[in-house]
This record gives structure tokens, C-alpha cells and sequence, in this order.
């Protein structure tokens, strides 16, 4: 993929004024929505989890208005079926010839960017459907597939707190997110600023910066981000130490029962290179590597029961092996 040098540069630029244009309604948060412009040049999906009330579907709403970009949002409920979301074919007849033939109409998930609302409110026979459209870009429905519009981006949300009425997402579904991020309550500065932005007249206008087309050569260029050997089996070393029968720590075999898998390393590398394009730069450094680590793995590492009576945390085991696995010499930042 050829791209000449002063397009980068106009690339990059739009990519500052899209966090500025989301900042325009979203107070605070800047750790959030970088890792949802990273998630997005990585070419991957998100969960948002917080309580109620954070702003995790304002955010939404306002990422895709800030990018020139088709927008559904799917309001997951316990009655949802896979159709309602998928699409389904319908009986037509043509008027000249009298014959009738089914025709495919398709759902909500053919959109560049997908709410998935409360995702887990609604059972897993829906939740699978959309297992396809994450990992491989397409729907197959009665025998024949369909392509989905590229770039697609499914931003899911769900709420930690509540348990009844709702079903927990399978690590199988858990590990075609790209990364799992936690959204906590603003800081009393920015709470005052929230009540205050919110509760007058005045509406910000947002303005799409960036198109479809101009998304899939940043996220071409991410791949293009340089990173050494040495970085790449420090991750390796470290998605390996996750699991209980190949970590030499016993930390890990204490706590943890299930390790990531080969698709967190890569998972964490894309999102290193998305995190240094997104800072204007073109070599990943371990700064990037050591951000992007927890919202990689909190999804892919399976605590013990022992862990969970303890209030042992996926994100302990991480900030232990960024603390304990050796870094590449010359690589100590």
C-alpha cells in the first residue's frame, strides 16, 4: 500500500481534529476515547463496560457522527432473535412474470459502525450471530454469504452491575473483541463540567471528519508501523506467561486458570502499532505496548475460583508480568 508522505501527514491531522470534534461533547475520558480511535485503526471491535449513566452510547453516537460513516444501533433485549439483527429473506413476486423468488433483506449489522446496546441482555443464540460478522467480515444466511461494508466497527456496551435478566458473553464471543474497555466514573472537575455542558441550552454541532475510504489507509498503515524482534517475543513471552502450564511464575498458576491465546499477542501488537500512528509515530515503543496491555487481556485471562473469592483481577495478572518479564535490552522505555 503506497502512500506518499504529505498524505500521511494530512491522515494524521484528521485524526487529531476527530478526538478534538468527539471532545466537543465528551468531557474527560481521553484514555477511553484513544483506546476506541486505536480499536478503530486497528481494524477491531470494543466492549464498553460501566454503570449506567458514563456516557458509553453518547459516545458512540458521537464517534460516528464525527466520521462520515453508515450508523446503526441494535437495542439488545432478551427477545431478540438472530434475525433481527442479521436480516432475513422475504417472499416478493415480479409483477411482469408473475414468479416469486425470496429476496435477502438485510439487518441492521450491514452498517460501517454498530452500536451493539446492552449486548448482554440478550440470549446467546443471538449473541453467536455475531461471532461471523466480527471475525470474518461477512453473514451467510440460507447458504449464500454476504459481504459487509468495510470499514465495520462493532462497538458493544454492557453494564457490570447488573445480573439479573442478563447472559454473561462466552470467552469464545469475549475473544473476537479487540479490546475490553473499562469506562470509570469522571474526576470532580470534570463531573462539574459534565453538569454544567449538559444542562443548558446550547447543543456542540458535530461535523464528520473523516471518511470510510480515508479509515482504511490509516488502518493499512498500521500495519506498516515498524516494531523490532526483540518487542515481538517480549509480547510473545508475555501472552505466554498468562498460562498456568507454560508460565514459570507462580503467581500465575496461583490465580489463573485459563491464559491467552495466540490472538491476544497479535491483538496487542496492532494495537501497539494503532497507539504509535496515533501518537505521529512510526515505531512502536514499549510505552505502547505496556498502555495497550490491559485492555487486551482483562477479556482473555480466566481467573480461578480461588482469584475471584480474593478479588484477584485479570489486570493484577498483567501490571505482575509488564513488572516481572525482562525487557529487551535497549528497549527500557
Amino acid at each position: 500500500m503506497e502512500i506518499v508522505e504529505s498524505e500521511v501527514q494530512s491522515l494524521l491531522g484528521k485524526l487529531s481534529q476527530l478526538k478534538k470534534e468527539i471532545r466537543k461533547v465528551i468531557v474527560g475520558q481521553e484514555d477511553i476515547i484513544e483506546e476506541i480511535l486505536v480499536a478503530l485503526l486497528a481494524g477491531g471491535h470494543c466492549l464498553l463496560e460501566g454503570v449506567p449513566g458514563l456516557a458509553k452510547t453518547l459516545m458512540v453516537r458521537t464517534l460516528s457522527q464525527a466520521l462520515d460513516l453508515s450508523f446503526r444501533r441494535i437495542q439488545f433485549t432478551p427477545d431478540l432473535m438472530p434475525t433481527d439483527i442479521l436480516g432475513t429473506e422475504i417472499l416478493e413476486e415480479d409483477h411482469t412474470t408473475g414468479r416469486r423468488f425470496f429476496k435477502f433483506n438485510k439487518g441492521p449489522l450491514f452498517a460501517n459502525i454498530v452500536l451493539a446496546d446492552e449486548i448482554n441482555r440478550t440470549p446467546p443464540k443471538t449473541q453467536s450471530a455475531l461471532l461471523e460478522a466480527m471475525q470474518e467480515f461477512e453473514i451467510t444466511y440460507g447458504g449464500q454469504t454476504y459481504p459487509l461494508d468495510r470499514p465495520f466497527f462493532i462497538l458493544a456496551t454492557q453494564n457490570p452491575i447488573e445480573q439479573a435478566g442478563t447472559y454473561p458473553l462466552p470467552e469464545a464471543q469475549l475473544d473476537r473483541f479487540l479490546l475490553y474497555i473499562r469506562i470509570g466514573y469522571p474526576s470532580a472537575e470534570e463531573e462539574t463540567m459534565i453538569l454544567s455542558h449538559t444542562t443548558g441550552v446550547r447543543r456542540p454541532a458535530v461535523h464528520p471528519i473523516i471518511g470510510g475510504e480515508e479509515i482504511k489507509r490509516l488502518q493499512g498503515l498500521v500495519r506498516e508501523v515498524s516494531i523490532s524482534e526483540d518487542m515481538i517475543r517480549y509480547v510473545a513471552d508475555i501472552i505466554r506467561a498468562t498460562r498456568p502450564d507454560t508460565t514459570p511464575h507462580s503467581y500465575v498458576k496461583e490465580w489463573v486458570r485459563w491464559g491467552a491465546g495466540p490472538r491476544a499477542g497479535q491483538a496487542l501488537i496492532l494495537t501497539a502499532k494503532a497507539r504509535a500512528l496515533f501518537h505521529q509515530r512510526y515505531a512502536v515503543t514499549m510505552e505502547d505496548i505496556h498502555t495497550m496491555a490491559n485492555p487486551v487481556l482483562r477479556h482473555r485471562i480466566l481467573m480461578n475460583f480461588k482469584a475471584e473469592a480474593e478479588n484477584i483481577h485479570p489486570d493484577d495478572v498483567t501490571a505482575f508480568l509488564i513488572k516481572t518479564i525482562d525487557r529487551p535490552k535497549g528497549l527500557l522505555k
